[in-house]
């Protein structure tokens, strides 16, 4: 299962700003990234039903980008 969560940061310990569904002790997976990026702070301002991540694939791909900015 893979979920989205904002946390902060204190003494160390990243502490989630809402209660998480695995039980004590379970093992997962963090990947971790700044909400200070732009494209992070406008996520679902648009409607947008992808991931942050596949809208900062998409925002800054070089792939993706128009033919001049290349």
């Amino acid at each position: 299962m893979t979920i989205t969560v904002e946390a902060t940061y204190e003494n160390g310990v990243l502490k989630p700003s809402k209660p998480l569904p695995w039980k004590e002790g379970e093992k997962v997976r963090v990947d971790i990234s700044s909400l200070d990026s732009p494209i992070l702070k406008a996520y679902g301002i648009m409607g947008f039903k992808g991931t942050a991540e596949e809208a900062e694939y998409l925002a800054l791909h070089p792939d993706l980008l128009p033919e001049e900015c290349r």
